[in-house]
C-alpha cells in the first residue's frame, strides 16, 4: 500500500477547540487515518496519512466550516507507513512560540509562492532566515540563509532581538516546512518594527514539490517530522537518514558508526545528556 501524507495548518478563532476532538478522532478512526492533529483556540495544524480519497474527505469536512475555509495541505507519498498511530491533542497554540503579538489573524507577512522565491532570495538587499530549528537546518536549507541556532522555535525571538534590526534590515525574507512557524514569526516581526517581511508560501514542502532540481537554490533535504526522516525534491523520502529516538536528530551513516549511538536510545548529539531515568523510559519504549 501506498500512503498519502497531508501536512495541513489553518489560523482561525476556534474558542470551543476542546469540542472538536472527539469528532475529529472518530472520523480519522473510521476512515484509517494515522498521524498527529493539533487544536488550539488559535486553529488546527498537523500532519496525517491514510487513504488520499479519505484525507481529502477529511479536509472537505473541515471547510465546511467558514474558518477553516482556507484549509490547505501538503501532499506527498511514502510506501511504508510514515505513522504508526493517531493522535488528536488539545494545545494552547498549535505552533508554540508564547508571543500573543504574534497573531497571524491580525496581520501577516507577504506570501511568496515558490515560482517567485529565487528571484527574491538572490537580490542584495534581502535577509534570507531559517525559521526552524538547528538540527532541521543541519539536514537542509537555502544558500545563504541564516541559522538562528535554536533549540525550539521559542527562542526565536532571543535571535530576532539579537541579530536583526528593522532599522538596518529593510527586507527580511522567512520559510519553514510548511509555512506555519513563518506565519507567526512574520507577525511577529511586523509587530517589532520590520517593514518589509515576506515568507514562502507553502513551506519548503511546496517548493520542493514545483521547482524542479535543476532550477533549485535548496541545498540539502527536508527534515520532516515523521518515519521518513526527511525528504528531497519531488518529496522523495531519505534513503540514508535514520532518527534518533533519543532526540529526534537526523541521523547520518557516520553518525550511526559512531561508539555513542545505540539504537532507539541515543545518538552522538545526545548520548552526554541521557539520564539513567531516560534511558529506562527509551528502553521500555524499545521493547514495546
Amino acid at each position: 500500500m501506498t500512503w498519502t501524507i497531508a501536512a495541513l495548518y489553518c489560523f482561525a478563532d476556534l474558542p470551543e477547540f476542546e469540542t472538536w476532538r472527539e469528532p475529529l478522532l472518530s472520523r480519522c478512526r473510521d476512515a484509517g487515518i494515522r498521524g498527529t492533529l493539533l487544536l488550539a483556540p488559535e486553529g488546527i495544524n498537523g500532519t496525517i496519512s491514510g487513504d488520499r480519497p479519505a484525507l481529502e474527505a477529511l479536509l472537505d469536512w473541515l471547510r465546511r466550516d467558514s474558518r477553516f475555509a482556507r484549509l490547505d495541505a501538503k501532499w506527498s507519498e511514502a510506501e511504508t507507513a510514515p505513522f504508526q498511530r493517531l493522535k488528536v491533542k488539545l494545545k494552547r497554540e498549535i505552533v508554540t512560540f508564547g508571543q500573543p503579538e504574534a497573531n497571524p489573524a491580525v496581520q501577516v507577512g507577504i506570501y511568496v509562492p515558490p515560482g517567485e522565491w529565487n528571484d527574491l532570495i538572490r537580490a542584495p538587499d534581502v535577509v534570507v532566515v531559517d525559521t526552524r530549528n538547528d538540527y532541521e537546518f543541519q539536514v537542509g536549507t537555502f544558500r545563504g540563509a541564516q541559522d538562528p541556532q535554536t533549540g525550539n522555535f521559542r527562542q526565536f525571538p532571543d535571535y530576532v532581538a539579537r541579530e536583526l534590526d528593522p532599522q538596518q534590515h529593510k527586507r527580511v525574507a522567512m520559510f519553514c516546512t510548511g509555512g506555519i512557524r513563518c506565519e507567526k514569526a512574520s507577525a511577529y516581526l511586523l509587530s517589532q518594527g520590520f517593514e518589509q517581511v515576506y515568507h514562502l508560501e507553502g513551506g519548503i514542502l511546496r517548493y520542493l514539490e514545483e521547482i524542479p532540481p535543476e532550477q533549485s537554490l535548496w541545498e540539502g533535504e527536508c527534515f520532516v517530522f515523521d518515519d521518513r526522516v526527511a525528504v528531497g525534491h519531488g518529496l522523495e523520502p531519505s534513503r540514508t537518514l535514520d532518527r534518533c529516538r533519543g532526540c529526534g536528530w537526523a541521523l547520518t551513516p557516520e553518525d550511526r558508526l559512531s561508539p555513542q549511538y545505540e539504537p532507539n536510545i541515543c545518538c552522538p548529539h545526545c548520548h552526554d545528556q541521557l539520564t539513567p531515568e531516560k534511558r529506562q523510559r527509551l528502553e521500555r519504549r524499545a521493547r514495546g
